[in-house]
């Protein structure tokens, strides 16, 4: 198994059809900069604004997600 394998994503369906202002989610990842990307991508098809920031919860990396309007 290399890296690559090791590090893969799975896919994540966002729940922001069911989100409300104020809202937020913690999605794990190793990589955050890219996660972040794809939340911002689906949040914008979903036409709704998120603010998302890069944090550690329960000594887990990744990012969470707050929706905003």
């Amino acid at each position: 198994m290399d890296l690559e394998e090791l590090t893969a994503e799975p896919e994540w369906i966002f729940p922001y059809d069911y989100m409300e202002v104020g809202d937020s989610f913690f999605i794990p990842t190793l990589r955050p900069a890219q996660m972040t990307y794809v939340a911002d991508i689906a949040a914008k098809k979903s036409r709704i604004k998120v603010k998302i920031y890069t944090c550690e919860r329960e000594g887990h990396l990744g990012i969470r997600v707050w929706r905003t309007a």
